[in-house]
């Protein structure tokens, strides 16, 4: 399935806080994705998705709150604000139920949505999503800013060696964002929350799990090192009448396996 030959349009959207920025394509059931934690990333990171579900779904990749090249949220960040964001997101265009796929930190933001608001939900499809555990990551916790260099070797380790002629190019889209004035401090602020164990324990999936209603995905990297598989396996388990579906990859199945994960999510949706 051909990943990067269908073009999308880069558009932004009036919230509350300023713009918010998201890549669209295709027509169809609208779809939301939202993407993962990682200083450069946003919804850049479903480059090797949106063309392929597009052929399908009309495709809503959006920048969450604080990322990306939309504006800065200028309050303190939380869970709260984050899931609430993609709430205005459906509003400002008029969206009164979409399909949502949440990688990672954007499964954990889309596992508290579809907790909170099961009406405003389709269909949902977590991947190697966040939430269950209240540890912190190394990669949160010890954050630095990364160089251009950093985030090309990101790119080379999480994505599929057949897309690595477009390194270069990915690199300097993405390092491009890292130096947006305010960028840093917003995500500052970001992890501030994120670390802080109190708030990972207050909003913590397991106990909302279970009454998730919508239809469920739940898709999973085999050798996941950050989310292991045991953890898709208790969210399939805490998730009635879900379909797990495990993936040779490790935590960045959407761009490791692009090919294998489009096909799951179209089978699905």
């Amino acid at each position: 399935m051909a990943v990067e030959n269908t073009p999308y349009s880069e558009k932004y959207v009036e919230l509350s806080h300023g713009k918010t920025r998201y890549l669209e394509a295709g027509t169809g059931a609208p779809t939301i994705l939202l993407h993962g934690v990682g200083f450069g990333g946003g919804a850049d990171n479903w480059r090797l998705n949106i063309g392929p579900l597009s052929t399908k779904l009309r495709v809503l990749a959006m920048d969450c709150l604080g990322w990306g090249k939309g504006d800065r949220f200028d309050r303190e960040y939380s869970f709260a604000y984050l899931v609430d964001h993609v709430r205005e997101f459906q509003d400002a265009l008029g969206l009164a139920k979409t399909h949502i796929i949440g990688h990672s930190m954007g499964g954990w933001v889309a596992s508290v949505f579809a907790y909170e608001s099961p009406d405003r939900v389709n269909r949902l499809v977590l991947v190697d999503s966040g939430g269950l555990r209240p540890r912190t990551l190394p990669s949160m916790t010890e954050f630095k800013p990364p160089t251009r260099e950093t985030i090309r070797q990101q790119h080379a380790a999480r994505t599929n060696p057949s897309y690595h002629g477009n390194l270069e190019r990915w690199t300097e889209e993405d390092y491009a964002k890292t130096q947006i004035p305010g960028a840093l401090e917003a995500y500052g602020k970001i992890l501030s929350h994120m670390n802080d164990n109190l708030n990972r324990i207050r909003y913590n999936t397991v106990r909302r799990l279970p009454y998730i209603t919508a239809p469920t995905l739940v898709i999973w990297g085999k050798k996941d090192q950050t989310n292991a598989l045991e953890m898709g396996e208790e969210t399939h388990r805490l998730i009635k009448g879900s379909k797990l579906v495990v993936l040779d990859a490790d935590h960045f199945v959407p761009t490791q396996v692009p090919e294998e994960f489009n096909r799951a999510v179209l089978d699905f949706l």
